[in-house]
């Protein structure tokens, strides 16, 4: 090809002004016929390069290029890449009307022509447009920090550099991310166009602009052109301007278009990670360290997340931004999947390992999309008692999820549940510091604290402001308010002895269950009593767990009731003015945990709320994210803590009231060792036959568990959690059982010792029972009175004959109702080691009466809370805790005797 063709196809074209490339900026243009560029290809390489980098080029050998009309031709050219571009743009926004094509310019130059030409052509084919204006001496840093706001900006689609030259550094080109870079500047994306990649890179439009007028002008398109362009004006593209600007506009639809496509569902490609299953099983630490992880990150794009959605916290963890949802609010959600448990024993029945072990058969066997989602554990029990992992933190131990890889599990993770305990502990020094500054202070130097004046000015916050509304004082005026109006403002008027906001710290240490506060001179004698609960059973856990977005959260924590004052009114974290900072240090707690297990699947862990004073489920936000994340024909496996009377009656009307969402499917685990506990039969050893009256007692408690789904119809397999000890007669029994009590399946599970393999039985039924229909409902309405939803669930889920309330408990209901939270769902406290009141009544307890000593409320959380029995909220140590065998070898950082 020669120059005179070049210099022929552009002569006297329009010169509109032309954006200068930096010295030795590459512009490529390639011809679709000679895809891929390589040894074999018989296309042509064209190379004019500047003479050197600083732009100098003699005038002999720079092409002149001249004016000339071919108006009519170049005309066209333009009206027919603009309408096809505009056809693509009508499309695809059929396909998806929220989707709104947006082009971002960064300008730092004062000639504004090449900018008015692109916005527009913008208009004309109906693209959104978004300037960044910045000074034309503007820093290299500056611009990338434009860059980088932009790459994560999901409405953004395609981003175009409007700078001088010497601004277009091969730093700032290349932090455009390539899926942005409508110019096809970066490395990458020449990178690509070199390869002949065109999937996912760009022709730069000033190339593809050439090409097409060489194209009308007859050339044959088999070859490739690489110019070099100084800076210097003799070598400017003169004339191609418009139509350069049509095609960086077609650009930007095409990039609307990937970025369409892959928010549609898709299989995954989800490396898996094999396991070599041994026999005897080793131990968990064995079995945990004999795998290597496979990068966060690499999960995370595994799993179709977006770089900007992840924050890194190690190798092996991240958290995971709530932006997701908002960019896969179009995607249909996933089946939901809950695995609930028969009334446990002490030791647990291995609900967690279930989850595990199905998602892994999921995903690592059956290849479909599927995620896992886990409370976290709390730290306290981890230090103290095995067997308390269970009962106090609602987790078992790692001991039974062998199939997690990440010690940290057990320990800090990524560190909600200390923000948890800051923020826990910051409303509770809110609340003494004020008690005391009331005690001691008149009205008026409380109110020149409260609203100090700042260079000579006093002004409301915006909290304050909003507790002048809620007490009816419409003016924010702090110099207008009367003086009934300023006492009102500055007294909350706690009442000490009704403060029911605790301190927390997630360490067992049972000294601190009652404690004696104020006690230094300081504090001028205001002394009072209190006490610590353990982390996790802070309310703020629990908004943690149900909150479905930041906005929720603060809401719910600014709601938190905290005590009441003198007169009977309840206090508010709101009215202690804390609510701002709360949602402030809780702003990363939110953002659920990705971990993965030892065969590669994902798992979100997040948030671990007590079972009993609250609904010991993971989170709303992770079940809603791994729902998006696995598409329609993908599964999402959670658990419910302790037995189905308890964790599942608490998902169903509490947790799905909050979050919208229903379950496809139920799986109910079970194991020959706590059917025989509940059985209440004369003793039997490990591995023997089943006496009849295990039999008959077991089925019925088997049976009481299954009869919850009348009024929550949903499919159910039951899957049976094998012990070395169970024969195969008791296995076929029990399978026998559950389907004659109900289950749509009952299956063995292996995924102990086998992994995800051992469960591939409970997944096809799984996935089976995920295509039939399921008819959720509710067991009592919102409207229905409080007395009336406790006797429901002690009727219709424990079995009870009737309830018997307390005076207390009769005040405290009658106190609820006239504040107006009769309509708050139930969130019965009790024991999880009987269906009833008394954890020595195994099996299936009949003739009792409920008795309900007190009820309590979480009114940031959102429901009220009988207590049955004397419910423990801070474990202690025992003789011999678990730190006896935990260490650590500094040299290799290895921990020991964790689990």
């Amino acid at each position: 090809m020669r120059l005179s063709t070049l210099r022929h196809a552009c002569r006297n074209l329009p010169t509109p002004s032309v954006h200068q490339p930096r010295t030795g900026v590459r512009v490529f243009g390639l011809a679709k016929s000679s895809l891929p560029l390589g040894p074999s290809s018989n296309s042509q390489l064209l190379l004019r390069a500047a003479s050197s980098v600083s732009g100098t080029t003699s005038a002999e050998k720079a092409p002149k290029l001249g004016k000339q009309t071919d108006g009519p031709g170049y005309e066209n050219t333009i009206r027919e890449n603009v309408q096809r571009t505009k056809e693509e743009m009508v499309a695809l926004q059929r396909g998806h009307p929220a989707l709104k094509p947006t082009l971002a310019i960064i300008q730092a130059d004062e000639d504004d022509r090449l900018l008015e030409l692109n916005k527009k052509m913008a208009g004309k084919i109906g693209l959104n447009v978004t300037q960044i204006c910045l000074p034309r001496e503007c820093t290299e840093d500056e611009i990338i920090e434009e860059v980088l706001k932009l790459n994560e900006d999901p409405r953004v689609h395609g981003v175009y550099l409007h700078l001088p030259p010497a601004s277009l550094t091969s730093r700032v080109l290349n932090t455009l991310r390539p899926e942005k870079d409508v110019d096809g500047v970066s490395d990458l994306n020449v990178g690509r166009l070199v390869r002949g990649d065109m999937n996912q890179g760009f022709i730069p439009p000033l190339a593809n602009a050439v090409m097409e007028l060489l194209a009308r002008h007859g050339e044959q398109r088999k070859f490739v052109i690489t110019l070099y362009v100084s800076e210097d004006h003799g070598m400017e593209m003169s004339g191609v301007g418009p139509l350069t600007a049509a095609l960086r506009m077609q650009n930007v639809v095409q990039s609307s278009s990937r970025w369409a496509q892959g928010q549609q569902y898709r299989p995954w490609t989800l490396r898996s990670l094999k396991l070599q299953p041994l026999s005897p099983v080793p131990s968990d630490i064995e079995i945990s360290r004999a795998q290597t992880p496979k990068p966060v990150d690499q999960l995370a794009q595994e799993i179709g997340l977006l770089q900007e959605e992840t924050e890194a916290y190690g190798r092996t963890k991240a958290k995971v931004r709530l932006s997701l949802l908002d960019r896969l609010r179009e995607q249909p959600d996933g089946k939901y999947v809950l695995v609930a448990g028969i009334t446990p024993t002490p030791l647990g029945e291995g609900k967690s390992t279930v989850v595990i072990g199905l998602v892994q058969a999921l995903s690592a066997h059956l290849k479909l999309n599927s995620f896992a989602c886990l409370r976290q554990p709390s730290q306290g029990p981890t230090f103290g008692v095995k067997g308390q992992r269970g009962q106090i933190s609602t987790r078992i131990s790692m001991l039974e999820i062998s199939m997690l890889i990440n010690e940290s599990f057990n320990l800090h993770l990524t560190g909600d549940i200390h923000a948890i305990t800051a923020a826990n502990n910051l409303v509770a020094a809110a609340i003494d510091a004020r008690m005391l500054h009331e005690a001691t202070q008149k009205d008026k130097a409380l109110y020149s604290r409260l609203v100090p004046s700042v260079n000579g000015v006093r002004r409301f916050s915006p909290i304050q402001i909003s507790r002048l509304r809620r007490l009816g004082i419409s003016e924010i005026d702090p110099s207008a308010l009367t003086p009934q109006e300023v006492s009102s403002f500055v007294r909350l008027d706690l009442d000490p002895a009704k403060v029911t906001w605790q301190r927390v710290v997630d360490t067992n240490d049972r000294f601190l269950r009652k404690i004696t506060v104020g006690q230094a001179s300081t504090e001028k004698g205001h002394v009072r009593e209190t006490q610590f609960d353990i982390a996790v059973a802070s309310e703020i856990m629990a908004i943690l767990a149900l909150a479905d977005g930041l906005g929720d959260m603060k809401t719910r924590l600014g709601r938190m009731v905290v005590g009441s004052s003198r007169s009977g009114q309840p206090v508010t974290a709101e009215d202690l003015g804390v609510s701002g900072a709360l949602a402030v240090l809780m702003k990363d707690a939110i953002k659920p945990t990705l971990m993965q297990t030892l065969e590669g699947s994902p798992v979100f862990v997040h948030a671990g709320p007590f079972a009993n004073i609250a609904h010991g489920n993971s989170s709303v936000l992770a079940d809603k994210l791994a729902l998006k994340l696995v598409g329609e024909d993908g599964f999402v496996v959670t658990e419910a803590g302790f037995g189905a009377d308890i964790g599942m009656e608490k998902f169903f009307n509490i947790k799905c009231r909050a979050s919208g969402l229903r379950p496809n499917v139920v799986v109910l685990v079970a194991t020959v060792r706590a059917l025989k506990m509940h059985g209440g039969g004369p003793n039997v050893s490990a591995g023997s036959p089943l006496p009849r009256e295990y039999i008959d007692e077991s089925h019925h408690s088997l049976l009481q568990s299954l009869q919850l789904f009348p009024w929550f119809p949903l499919w159910l397999p039951s899957p049976w959690l094998l012990h070395r000890t169970d024969t195969q007669a008791e296995i076929d029994l029990v399978c026998q059982m559950a389907k004659e009590s109900g289950a749509s399946d009952a299956v063995p599970c292996h995924h102990w010792a086998r992994g995800g393999r051992g469960s591939v039985e409970l997944a096809q039924a799984v996935k089976q029972a995920g295509s039939q229909p399921s008819h959720f409902q509710f067991l009592y309405s919102q409207e229905t009175p409080i007395v009336e939803k406790i006797r429901m669930i002690a009727q219709k889920v424990y079995g009870a004959d009737d309830i018997e309330l307390s005076p207390e408990a009769q005040a405290k209901i009658d106190y609820y109702n006239q504040q107006g939270y009769g309509k708050l769902p139930i969130c019965m406290a009790k024991t999880h080691l009987s269906l009833s009141h008394m954890p020595e009544k195994k099996g299936t307890p009949t003739g009792f009466t409920l008795p309900i000593r007190d009820i309590r409320a979480s009114i940031g959380a959102g429901f009220i809370y009988p207590l049955v029995g004397t419910m423990s909220t801070m474990p202690g140590l025992p003789t011999r805790p678990c730190f006896y065998d935990i260490d650590l070898d500094p040299v290799t950082e290895e921990i020991t005797g964790l689990f």
